[in-house]
């Protein structure tokens, strides 16, 4: 990204009033979206705040800034944000490595109010509490809502295997869908226990079960004990972080759907998820292909998803298009 640009009037200023107008005119999409206050408020670029991120969990506010611009005037930020939401409590998360780029120091801090360290939130009708202050990103992943959705026809009944779960986006829904089991991998103890705080919360402890450790290394002693899954989803983090990873990270992509293929049942589903933004959704479709080929299956392609819309996308930026998630159907070669 070569500029970020706020306005296309030179004499429009950033203040206090502008981030008021802009965030009303955020929240009003959401609440046409959402029953309930739970999603993405705002999404950088694409809701003319670039910069910005803002995630709501109720009255709870996890804020990322990005750019100096923005940073130099957070105090609006803060203003703007108390008295469009009125919230009991804002966070700022600001301890991603996009700040570098920008020379500016990395901090979490609760800038207003009050913030737990697991705040209450829910998606899709099942309850979750998440690590604002300690985990990944903001403490949630709102972009995959409406493909963790289109989970649940496939999930009943099933034994599902959730890889790279964080704290049970896809496994808890999973459970709460009706699969029998549930199984998820993290390398996270930390994420791990989130992963049991929530199905205890929705009264699915008993149908989880937990793995620590490397997935790749995981799928192999899986492999081993002759495991086998209904259901697998694969929602990693980004392999390909730029355009120079490009090479390494497919021959990734490639790897973990191949051994995910492995344990699949017979006529099994499996969920491949990427936030790469790099990574084109037709070259993450030949990566399955090419995996099924190589394996001596056929494969269906069921359904393709992308981020919902809390995550708009900006059609003159790239950047905001990023999640990509197939759901595909794997069927002996006869």
């Amino acid at each position: 990204m070569c500029a970020r640009l706020l306005s296309r009037d030179i004499k429009l200023p950033l203040d206090k009033s502008l981030l008021v107008h802009r965030l009303n005119v955020a929240l009003s999409l959401r609440e046409r979206l959402f029953d309930k206050p739970f999603y993405r408020l705002v999404y950088g670029d694409s809701d003319l705040l670039p910069g910005l991120v803002v995630d709501r969990f109720g009255d709870i506010l996890v804020v990322q800034i990005a750019s100096a611009t923005m940073e130099a005037h957070k105090e609006d930020v803060i203003a703007a944000l108390t008295q469009v939401i009125k919230p009991s409590g804002i966070l700022f998360k600001n301890d991603s490595a996009a700040r570098d780029a920008e020379g500016l120091n990395r901090y979490v801090e609760t800038v207003f109010g009050l913030v737990p360290e697991w705040v209450a939130l829910e998606e899709n009708g099942v309850k979750f509490e998440a690590p604002v202050i300690q985990g990944q990103k903001t403490g949630w992943f709102y972009d995959h809502r409406m493909n963790r959705a289109r989970l649940a026809p496939y999930a009943k009944g099933k034994r599902v295997l959730d890889l790279y779960s964080y704290i049970g986006g896809w496994g808890v829904q999973a459970a709460a869908f009706g699969a029998s089991e549930v199984f998820c991998v993290d390398a996270s103890a930390f994420a791990l226990d989130g992963v049991e705080r929530n199905a205890a919360l929705n009264g699915f402890a008993e149908k989880m079960t937990c793995i620590e450790g490397d997935v790749f290394e995981a799928l192999k002693e899986l492999k081993a004990s002759e495991e086998r899954f209904d259901v697998i989803v694969a929602d990693p983090p980004a392999f390909i972080k730029r355009k120079k990873d490009m090479k390494n990270g497919e021959g990734a992509y490639r790897r973990l759907n191949e051994q995910a293929m492995r344990l699949l049942s017979k006529d099994g589903i499996l969920v491949s998820a990427s936030c790469s933004m790099h990574l084109p959704e037709d070259d993450l479709q030949n990566i399955l292909l090419t995996s099924a080929r190589h394996l001596d299956r056929n494969i269906q392609m069921l359904e393709r998803g992308g981020q919902g819309p809390d995550h708009p996308v900006h059609p003159a930026i790239a950047e905001t298009r990023y999640i990509k998630s197939i759901t595909c159907r794997l069927l002996p070669n006869s």
